[in-house]
């Protein structure tokens, strides 16, 4: 049923004011906050049909009125009028990403913990899906007997590492040229195009014994697509636990565990906000019980992509509580992306 005018008004008064005091919300203060011309009975009136419509609820301890899930998701839809950052802002974000080194992984990182700084909560990103990435170098640097540090440097301006085991008795010089064969071999081409087929006929011409070739093309290759693994970076955690949303033990508690689980939230942000196939302005928000996650249905997502070139992307955003300012918080995210990839454009040109 779609809400009318004054329904839509109070809804959103009755957000903004939970948002910002954390108290349940009563007509009476609707009244002294906002410029509402009706009477203290109307409001009530008013609020009563949205609790029954389910967009509000009553707390148990309570007279007044919180947001539901369902009310935040309307409010977030349809109500929310975003937040323009001050100049004050927008330059103290950009000093603080600009100054980063001219590595791209670090640059992401720095703009994650930038976001968890401005907003309070849990920040994120997922690593760059490289799949559409082409192999520009890849070197085999012996360590010790026995070990080797595989080096791959992408197109996307990504250097990925892996320490690998070896036959004992390889000469430094024989894993140098197996490495400048492999790379020979295989730079231009895409990763997902790499195949542990491609790998092991690029050295089909060495001297080495098979039986020891094959460890070493075993090796490289799982290096090589180790470097298109998804990885998430939390920052933040304890931010939230200083909130009163989850000054509960049990809150928090659920909250640690299920943050703790990092694989599950890579693999739970990646099925559900596949980079690729969101537009570049676009964001994913989920609310409370949207989200599928145990433990964090007290919490919102809200995250949205960068982009290392035309075809490669990742994404940043945050995990917070669902009372939060969700068009300052999207506010901030927005120009941190904007400043993230005018940073990584210039890099990579």
């Amino acid at each position: 049923m779609p809400l009318d005018n004054r329904k839509k008004q109070v809804l959103s008064a009755i957000v903004d004011d939970y948002v910002s005091t954390y108290e349940p919300v009563g007509s009476k203060s609707l009244i002294e906050r906002h410029n509402f011309t009706v009477s203290s009975a109307t409001l009530r009136n008013e609020m009563a049909e949205l609790e029954r419509l389910g967009y509000i609820e009553k707390p148990h301890t309570s007279a007044g009125r919180i947001p539901s899930d369902l009310g935040y998701r309307e409010y977030v839809d349809s109500l929310m009028r975003y937040d323009d950052l001050s100049e004050g802002e927008r330059q103290e974000i950009e000093s603080r990403i600009l100054e980063s080194v001219d590595d791209i992984t670090e640059l992401i990182r720095s703009a994650t913990d930038t976001l968890s700084e401005r907003t309070g909560f849990v920040s994120l990103y997922m690593s760059p899906r490289l799949h559409k990435s082409f192999l520009k170098q890849l070197k085999m640097l012996m360590i010790e007997p026995g070990k080797a540090l595989v080096v791959i440097v992408l197109s996307a301006g990504v250097v990925k590492d892996k320490i690998v085991r070896i036959p004992n008795f390889l000469t430094g010089e024989q894993i140098m040229k197996i490495s400048d064969t492999v790379e020979q071999s295989l730079t231009g081409k895409p990763l997902d195009e790499i195949t542990l087929v491609t790998v092991a006929s690029s050295m089909k011409d060495s001297d080495i014994p098979e039986a020891l070739l094959n460890q070493i093309v075993y090796e490289a290759y799982t290096a090589i697509k180790q470097a298109d693994s998804l990885n998430i970076y939390l920052e933040g955690e304890n931010k939230m636990l200083q909130l009163p949303d989850f000054g509960e033990l049990h809150k928090a508690r659920n909250l640690l565990d299920s943050l703790s689980n990092d694989g599950m939230v890579a693999g739970y942000v990646n099925e559900l906000n596949p980079a690729e196939e969101r537009n570049d302005d676009s964001f994913m928000i989920r609310i409370g019980q949207e989200i599928t996650l145990d433990g964090l249905q007290d919490c919102s997502f809200i995250t949205t992509t960068y982009k290392i070139g035309d075809d490669i992307t990742g994404n940043i955003g945050i995990i917070g509580p669902k009372r939060m300012s969700y068009s300052k918080v999207i506010s901030q995210i927005n120009f941190v992306r904007k400043t993230l990839n005018d940073k990584i454009k210039k890099i990579t040109e």
